[in-house]
């Protein structure tokens, strides 16, 4: 067993039920909508939500999230672990997963994997400051071309997605026609944000990461990332926007 699976405690919890787990290999944590059978209850007035509609195992020192239910698990960069795909593994500290039900209807599934705390209970003092993730630095034209790849997010559109290279690439090019900016040159930039980022532990950056085909899916997880952590916000765009001529 790996060494670090002492700090690999599992605290797991949805609107029926928590538990706590520690860690040991081939330990599986069964949640769904059967309630005498599983240990975390799920959705259990939701037909769309399996019996046992998936589990989190813990395997060579991680835990992994599995889905054997009939619909998707949406990840908190906004991809989903749909029926039949590979687990994936879940990172140190909160992560909600949002498992599909009926139409209109998501279930929570709260867990966080940490060390060890005093009491075993998980309990914070009241005082205890609130966590905010790390806002991400990002250097002049960095800045500019992840709002330009985000700016759907940005300006709240229903079903956004990253504009295209040829999108960014002609948006920086109106910003500083003598930089010399193409698509290609965007595309490298970003490439580097998302390697910095990974280097530093944020997951969903890198292809291998990544369930294929992967498409867009290594920018999408990016923008979310960086608008999830405030790295780049709407007074972003608007101030873009005012640069652009």
């Amino acid at each position: 067993m790996d060494r670090t699976c002492g700090e690999q405690t599992l605290y797991a919890r949805t609107l029926e039920s928590s538990a706590t787990f520690g860690p040991r290999q081939g330990r599986e944590v069964v949640f769904g909508r059967n309630r005498p059978l599983v240990h975390l209850a799920l959705g259990v007035d939701d037909l769309r939500i399996s019996r046992e509609h998936g589990l989190l195992r813990f395997d060579d020192g991680r835990w992994w999230v599995h889905n054997g239910g009939r619909t998707a698990i949406r990840l908190p960069s906004g991809t989903e672990l749909r029926p039949g795909d590979r687990p994936v593994p879940l990172a140190a500290g909160y992560t909600l997963l949002t498992v599909l039900g009926s139409p209109g209807r998501e279930h929570a599934l709260e867990v966080r994997v940490s060390g060890p705390e005093p009491g075993g209970t998980g309990a914070l003092p009241p005082d205890a400051h609130t966590y905010e993730p790390p806002v991400w630095p990002l250097d002049p034209d960095e800045r500019r071309v992840v709002v330009l790849l985000a700016r759907r997010y940005l300006q709240g559109d229903s079903r956004p997605t990253p504009q295209s290279w040829r999108q960014v690439g002609e948006g920086m090019q109106a910003l500083d026609p003598e930089a010399g900016w193409t698509h290609r040159r965007a595309e490298h930039t970003v490439r580097a944000v998302r390697e910095r980022l990974s280097a530093a532990g944020v997951a969903g950056l890198l292809a291998e990461e990544v369930e294929p085909p992967v498409g867009n899916a290594l920018n999408e997880n990016l923008v979310a990332e960086l608008v999830r952590s405030r790295s780049i916000t709407a007074a972003d765009l608007d101030a873009l926007d005012r640069e652009t001529p």
